[in-house]
């Protein structure tokens, strides 16, 4: 194989479908305020590109680094491993609030959003909004319910046990922790932050489902009583507030009564909970963009809730939302010829791909790594993307050693002509393609690649 400058070539596009316009008019309390939110993320946020680098020790640093002529930071108890798991308090306000993120350890959004939750409060707590928010609430917040969990970067904690499904069990000391400060602080509504599957789709046509939201119900017939109502109602401020952010990429997350659930028992313990999930977000880093959009969620429905204005928004803004669906491609290439990799001749198919995320631990160095597979092949017309690619007169192939990006010029190997490839253009095949203009003879033009892994290395 050789690598050469092609003269001409096209760089691999990615198609991204634009934010569409406003599905409804602006109800959302306290407009002018939340539409600022955005921009006082972008001028003072503390979170890092990547939101898995934060860490329970990370957290743990920050959090004793707040003022505490503001917050009032205890360790509320320890993780199955014995890591601390903290309480944080702002506010003197009569109405009581719950906050908890990452009770799955590979859902690390949040995390990062309440920590620039904690820095906005901080530099501006002189200003009317926050001065009455401060005033009438009094937050609890608990930004990293599953310590053990988030150092392995995965859903459970060290146990093996899924938090979010042991609400009445309890064999958990996280979940027994969570239940205890509901039972002490009694708060009048509480936020379960999430990430949902990069596979999550919403709308028809399908698109991103960037966000998610959730008044959780507490019993199977979905009953609405008050409690219930308001959370529609804040779920229709978020809306709202974060549509010119995410546009119609915005969800409604299944609300079936789940028995075992944390935010459906805290609801029936008295609670209503208003779950907000993020997801899929169309751009080669996500986390900034997610972390922002979640950061203005739930200050304009902490707004909300200080000055009472939740209780003039509409909860249809809820109840019309769109209900999640899964299926979501991370890369679909359209109109491409396959070529296999094992001599079977050019045929024509789409090809979609997923990615998943996870951190590998080399040395106390928490390395992304991000993994590619075949999905899917053949008809796709129906199958949505967060990037779509045009392969129309391009050849798909399978990935080749050393790594190429579009622009090169390569010949592909013998497997081109029947020696089986090491990893083929076929579902569950996880060595990445590329996208290529033939060039004449066994010359390409590679103008798309998505490689098998990619690794994000960090200094940390």
């Amino acid at each position: 194989m050789r690598l050469r400058s092609c003269s001409g070539a096209l760089a691999g596009a990615i198609v991204i479908s634009a934010c569409a316009a406003r599905t409804g008019p602006a109800t959302a309390p306290d407009a002018g305020y939340t539409a600022s939110l955005g921009a006082a993320w972008d001028a003072g946020h503390v979170s890092p590109s990547s939101s898995p680098m934060v860490d329970h020790a990370e957290v743990e640093r920050r959090l004793k680094a707040l003022p505490a002529d503001l917050f009032a930071v205890r360790e509320a108890g320890r993780s199955t491993e014995g890591r601390a798991i903290y309480h944080v308090q702002a506010g003197r306000g009569p109405m009581p609030v719950l906050l908890w993120s990452q009770m799955h350890g590979d859902e690390p959004t949040a995390t990062s959003a309440l920590l620039d939750v904690f820095a906005y409060l901080d530099r501006h707590r002189g200003e009317p909004h926050v001065a009455r928010m401060l005033r009438q609430l009094t937050l609890h917040v608990v930004p990293m319910l599953n310590p053990d969990g988030a150092e392995r970067f995965q859903r459970r904690n060290a146990q093996g046990i899924d938090i979010n499904r042991d609400a009445l069990a309890l064999v958990t000391p996280e979940g027994r922790l969570l239940k205890q400060l509901r039972d002490e602080f009694e708060p009048a509504v509480g936020f379960n932050l999430h990430n949902q599957s990069w596979r999550t789709a919403v709308g028809s046509p399908p698109r991103p489902a960037s966000l998610s939201l959730l008044a959780v119900a507490y019993d199977e017939a979905r009953s609405v009583n008050a409690g219930r109502l308001l959370t529609k109602k804040l779920a229709a401020v978020v809306r709202d507030a974060v549509e010119p952010i995410a546009g119609d990429r915005i969800g409604k997350y299944d609300d079936r009564f789940e028995e075992r659930a944390f935010g459906d028992n805290i609801t029936l313990w008295g609670t209503p909970v208003l779950l907000i999930e993020t997801g899929p977000w169309p751009a080669v880093n996500p986390d900034p963009p997610l972390v922002r959009m979640t950061f203005v969620a739930i200050l304009a429905a902490l707004d909300a809730l200080a000055s009472g204005a939740v209780h003039h928004a509409d909860p249809e803004r809820y109840d019309t939302l769109p209900v999640n669906e899964s299926g979501l491609a991370h890369t679909l290439i359209r109109g491409g010829q396959v070529l296999r990799g094992d001599g079977t001749a050019p045929f024509r198919a789409d090809v979609a791909l997923t990615m998943q995320r996870r951190v590998r631990l080399d040395e106390g160095r928490r390395d992304i790594v991000f993994t590619s597979t075949i999905d899917d092949l053949g008809d796709l017309r129906n199958t949505a993307a967060l990037f779509t690619v045009d392969a129309t007169g391009w050849l798909i192939a399978p990935f080749i050693w050393p790594p190429v990006v579009p622009g090169q010029e390569v010949t592909l190997p013998p497997w081109s002509a029947g020696e089986p490839a090491a990893s083929l253009v076929q579902p569950g095949s996880t060595g990445g393609v590329m996208v290529i203009r033939p060039l004449g003879g066994n010359r390409y033009c590679v103008e798309h690649v998505v490689p098998g892994v990619i690794t994000m290395r960090t200094s940390r």
